[in-house]
């Protein structure tokens, strides 16, 4: 028993050929490790990540400027909404929806009032954060000369789309992108090489699947706002709100709960 204690936990470590419980190990200890990360860390690393992720804005408004007006255009157009999430992820930045998964998994296998206390001040950290990152891309959009004019008004288009959602049907939305972005979490320990295609490819999907994501829409949330395009209270309650839930409900209450439900009569070592 010892030496196969051992071998597993080398498997964690090196997170290569790793079983469904070895899987949940890793991510459970990378979200063990965020929860005792310092706040100041957390917050400066969620508003690199709002900043970032509008990078997947942007990269879907060049495709949509640039590319012929014919059907296949939509597909090649929402690969660059897949810019942003490669570099927060793989940057390892603070992005809320990861966070619905990695800290969640520690709390479901300790769960007590100090944890929920501890997921749920993280969670208010890093969302806060990822927003005010939002805001700063969506002003640098609207009111400075560091994107082209040209790109604008595909900016403001994807934006209206974005935002135009009934608020049950934008709740609806989110709770596949959640999923998905909880999926990409859970693979990564086993992609060793292929992280980068799995990024690619899963946010690809939410993108072309029309799905709502509460970090990225809230670059187009933002940018409507800045410029009076989009009254609060539609902002917050027809998009932010159910958005989050959403996210939170695919992430969390379907994803974590089901990985954790396979696994978690194996875990008694």
């Amino acid at each position: 028993m010892p030496d196969t204690a051992c071998k597993e936990s080398k498997a964690v470590e090196s997170a290569e050929a790793l079983s469904p419980k070895l899987i949940f190990e890793v991510v459970r200890r990378d979200g063990a490790d965020e929860l005792r990360r310092p706040t100041l860390s957390l917050m400066w690393s969620g508003v690199a990540a709002g900043l970032m992720i509008s990078l997947s804005v942007l990269g879907e408004a060049v495709f949509r400027t640039y590319l012929p007006d014919a059907q296949w255009s939509y597909l090649v157009e929402n690969l660059g909404y897949s810019f942003g999430f490669m570099v927060v992820i793989l940057g390892r930045m603070q992005l809320f929806t990861e966070n619905t998964i990695t800290t969640v998994l520690p709390l479901m296998q300790e769960p007590t009032p100090y944890m929920l206390a501890s997921v749920a001040k993280l969670w208010f950290v890093v969302l806060a954060a990822n927003v005010v990152g939002a805001f700063g891309a969506a002003l640098a959009f609207a009111y400075t000369s560091a994107i082209p004019p040209e790109l604008l008004p595909a900016i403001e288009e994807l934006s209206r789309h974005a935002t135009s959602f009934a608020p049950f049907e934008a709740f609806q939305r989110a709770i596949p992108a959640g999923v998905l972005v909880a999926a990409i979490v859970w693979m990564m320990p086993q992609s060793e090489n292929f992280g980068f295609f799995i990024i690619l490819v899963f946010t690809w999907m939410i993108a072309a699947g029309d799905f709502t994501h509460i970090v990225a829409g809230s670059v187009e949330m933002a940018f409507l706002m800045v410029q009076g395009m989009l009254p609060i209270y539609d902002a917050v309650f027809g998009f932010f709100l159910p958005v989050f839930v959403g996210n939170v409900l695919g992430g969390t209450v379907i994803f974590a709960l089901l990985a954790f439900g396979q696994v978690r009569h194996e875990l008694k070592n």
